[in-house]
């Protein structure tokens, strides 16, 4: 029963650690401008575009 117990827990933590990452990457896009978002996506299909 204890080995139950134990995996739980460790799920659970693994639910948390993902939502607070998920979380952060959230906040840090909410705060790039228009005009940044869309550098990025340039740079990224740029680099897609040379490989």
């Amino acid at each position: 029963m204890k080995l139950w117990k134990v995996l739980g827990l460790a799920g659970l933590a693994g639910v948390a650690a993902s939502g607070a990452i998920i979380a952060r990457d959230q906040r840090k896009r909410t705060q790039l401008s228009p005009e940044q978002v869309r550098d990025r996506l340039h740079e990224r299909l740029a680099e897609s575009e040379s490989s």
